[in-house]
């Protein structure tokens, strides 16, 4: 048995490892993470917080994250924010990206025991921007691009957007869209909005989807259809987007009741089979 065993086992008096037993451990504690993951995956959080638990208390930063994210959603235990806040500052400590964006968030709306701080929380979404999660990036993003709790910067909300796009974030591809089309950062251009909005949209983002309807509507940076748009409009306010709404009128306004018809037929598939834009 390694010493990470015993000590999940309740040996903590065993004497200190030798650096083969030292990197058998490392490979249990993956092995563990592992078996945790996929218990959450399939919805077993009892088992998951199981093996979380040993671990975030002999010191593992993402296990002390993943912890926390299931005290504050209450996850396979009572949810508890302000024990949330404590593996959450735990794992934050020690650098670990999760925890420094789950943080941020609690920063963010001022629970589990910590006051309301914007610039706290940009703080922590910036370390674990820097890391590359991608999350945090793209509120990061946005952050920068309200002036929320740091200086307003288009040029820095675009390039953490830009990051957060390449993991295939969708609210940050609608918000490139945005920024292209109101020439925010950069000079205004239609075609990488309307191609940005296609990204997000396909990938399920409700405002992405609205905006790419408008787009469609009104022929900029796309050939102009208004069935697309109705597809995609339709699917903008079933996903919640109140953008959706602005163009709806006038999108139904130009179509026969056939292709309304088929519009709205079109907008209850499944995106994956989706051809009409």
């Amino acid at each position: 048995m390694s010493w990470f065993g015993k000590i999940l086992r309740g040996n903590p008096e065993e004497e200190r490892p030798t650096l083969a037993e030292q990197e058998e451990d490392l490979e249990d504690v993956d092995a563990l993470m592992e078996m945790a993951f996929n218990a959450a995956a399939s919805g077993d959080y009892a088992l998951a917080t199981g093996v979380w638990r040993p671990l975030a208390e002999q010191g593992q930063p993402r296990a002390q994250s993943n912890l926390g994210a299931c005290y504050a959603e209450g996850l396979g235990v009572k949810r508890d924010l302000e024990e949330a806040t404590r593996w959450f500052l735990a794992a934050s400590k020690a650098g670990d990206p999760v925890g420094q964006r789950h943080l941020a968030t609690l920063y963010f709306k001022g629970e589990g025991g910590v006051e309301q701080d914007d610039a706290a929380a940009a703080d922590l979404y910036r370390q674990a921007a820097e890391q590359g999660d991608a999350a945090a990036q793209d509120m990061l993003s946005w952050m920068l691009l309200e002036g929320q709790g740091v200086e307003l910067d288009a040029g820095e909300a675009r390039r953490w957007a830009l990051a957060a796009a390449e993991q295939e974030v969708a609210s940050s591809m609608t918000r490139l869209g945005l920024m292209a089309h109101n020439a925010i950062g950069m000079e205004r251009d239609p075609d990488e909005s309307a191609r940005w909005w296609y990204e997000a949209a396909r990938r399920g983002d409700a405002d992405g989807q609205a905006m790419l309807g408008a787009a469609l509507h009104l022929g900029a940076g796309v050939e102009q259809d208004d069935r697309a748009a109705l597809v995609w409009l339709l699917r903008a306010e079933a996903g919640g987007s109140a953008l959706a709404a602005s163009f709806l009128g006038s999108v139904r306004a130009a179509l026969e009741p056939e292709d309304e018809a088929a519009a709205a037929a079109a907008a209850r598939r499944p995106i994956a089979t989706e051809t009409e834009a």
